[in-house]
């Protein structure tokens, strides 16, 4: 998300400092802030949660005035980068093919990519989430053949930022049919390993109902991740670990 002043963003790190979270075992933890923050946060946040880019550009650096290249991330020790975010590809008209190429170019630079799909309203309303969802991973999967450092993160567009969150049955649903997808188009060990983690108004109230389903493996959190409830959706990663 673009928020924040430095201020801010120092009340935010000392809150996840202090949070009492399960072990790295558990959960793995990566926070994402506004490219400006990136050395701070990473130079304040404890050591076992990790930082993550919000986007970078689709190759290497050159006449691309405004853009952050993966070498750059690479630079500042910065592991993991999120792509495909649906306000980029819907804001900033990025293709599915595009977000493909940028997905394989971070890859081969070394960084951990959160790799973004989901409908929207209108796609979802015309019955053609998984036709949408399978297009947008169908065009990472034409350029990546080594899914260990990807994790892929469902976001129905309509439930972003809106209040409006897929029950946790719709959300099983699309999770388990893009795990069907990886097992009839990449291998069985991929879709056995791969973590397809749920983003759409994931709060403190929603987190243990939504990670207790058995395809859902973890959450790309938007405004509660500003909040202490973070800390709330953080622990629920124990539901999982008792299932």
């Amino acid at each position: 998300m673009q928020n924040g002043t430095g201020e801010e963003v120092k009340k935010i790190v000392s809150t996840l400092n202090a949070g009492e979270v399960p072990s790295t075992d558990v959960v793995e933890v990566v926070v994402s802030p506004p490219f400006v923050f990136l050395p701070l946060v990473k130079n304040t946040l404890r050591p076992d949660f990790h930082v993550a880019a919000q986007n970078c550009w689709v190759k290497k650096g050159g006449a691309f005035t405004g853009e952050i290249s993966a070498e750059m991330l690479v630079n500042l020790d910065i592991p993991w980068v999120i792509l495909g975010h649906s306000e980029r590809r819907l804001l900033l008209n990025e293709s599915n093919e595009f977000v493909g190429d940028k997905v394989a170019y971070a890859l081969s630079k070394g960084l951990k990519v959160i790799a973004c799909v989901g409908e929207t309203l209108e796609q979802r309303e015309s019955g053609s989430t998984m036709e949408v969802v399978a297009a947008q991973t169908r065009a990472i999967a034409d350029k990546v053949s080594n899914w260990a450092n990807v994790v892929l993160a469902y976001e129905p567009v309509w439930a972003i930022g809106t209040g409006k969150v897929a029950t946790p049955a719709q959300a099983q649903e699309v999770h388990s049919e893009l795990r069907n997808w990886f097992q009839a188009n990449t291998s069985p060990e991929v879709a056995a390993t791969i973590r397809i983690i749920y983003g759409g108004s994931v709060s403190g109230a929603n987190c243990k109902e939504l990670a207790a389903k058995p395809d859902v493996d973890g959450f790309l959190v938007g405004g509660a991740s500003l909040k202490p409830e973070f800390i709330d959706i953080i622990k629920s990663a124990e539901v999982k670990k008792n299932c």
